[in-house]
């Protein structure tokens, strides 16, 4: 469960001064699963934050009825919102809402259509947190093996080069320039964000991955976007006509060089719904466990 705790600085709250009369809010949630069918009786918290300095929360609970309708409201001088919805067999959604320091009128309406995703069969992966990594080599491409985790060799113990990263060491002359590329015909990478609907959910990604829509290559020459997330093919083996034998699929949370990445075991197995308590790559001491599906 994500412990994130949303709080604004009270000078990006513009208008909004100590002494300035209180305001009513609102939140009106309309919950539904994967097929869009509503969901009866998830259980909704709503922490409100009386000012910017203080972890300290009043909270609003309650279930949602037949059409997964849950209402609740107050009157506060509320900085923050924060929004948290669970059910037995579905993944939690946990979401942080931010006003932006706008306030049109003396109520905040906040209208929320969220998905709650259906627990599928969570899989053992493959899967590992990266902060910072540091390039062995600049201006050429090294490879990187998903199952253990480090560099192949000679710049570290991986056996199979799963991805080919080249970082172009910016000089005067040239800008920050990150490729990713694959070593097997019809390897690839796609990127994709979560839907409005489905942002805070503890699964965010889709069930499975993609079975077409990967590119050979991916190049990066901005800052990383860390609402981006990708789903990715490797391992790939094909035949005489180019038809795909076999392949394994995976998905990465966050951008490059700050990532999570899952890769499932079995060949032709599309699903990427990690079991957090069945992480197949040997943990070091100093890596980070890895907590989200």
């Amino acid at each position: 469960m994500k412990k994130t705790i949303f709080l604004i600085q009270a000078a990006l709250l513009a208008g909004f001064v100590y002494g300035q009369e209180f305001h009513d809010w609102k939140a009106d949630f309309k919950i539904a699963d994967d097929f869009g069918k509503p969901v009866e009786n998830a259980a909704v918290t709503v922490y409100y934050y009386p000012s910017p300095q203080s972890n300290d929360s009043g909270k609003i609970e309650g279930l949602t009825d037949t059409n997964g309708v849950f209402l609740a409201y107050h009157h506060d001088m509320t900085y923050g919102l924060r929004f948290h919805v669970q059910k037995n067999g579905f993944y939690t959604t946990d979401i942080n809402q931010d006003f932006h320091g706008v306030f049109s009128s003396n109520t905040l309406n906040h209208n929320l259509n969220l998905t709650l995703k259906k627990i599928g069969k969570p899989i053992a992966m493959y899967a590992k947190q990266i902060i910072f990594i540091k390039f062995p080599v600049y201006n050429r491409p090294v490879g990187y093996d998903l199952e253990v985790g480090d560099w192949v060799g000679p710049y570290g113990k991986g056996i199979t080069s799963d991805f080919l990263f080249a970082e172009n060491h910016p000089d005067a002359n040239s800008g920050y320039t990150f490729t990713i590329a694959f070593p097997n015909p019809q390897d690839g990478i796609q990127s994709f964000s979560a839907a409005d609907s489905e942002k805070g959910s503890d699964l965010r990604s889709g069930h499975e991955a993609p079975i077409d829509g990967y590119l050979p290559q991916y190049v990066q020459t901005q800052m990383p976007d860390q609402n981006r997330n990708y789903y990715f093919r490797v391992r790939t083996k094909v035949d005489h006509q180019g038809n795909i034998v076999s392949a394994r699929y995976g998905k990465i949370y966050g951008d490059f060089m700050q990532f999570t990445y899952y890769l499932n075991s079995t060949s032709n197995d599309r699903n990427v719904e990690f079991d957090t308590k069945q992480n197949l790559i040997h943990v070091g001491r100093n890596d980070l466990p890895v907590k989200q599906p």
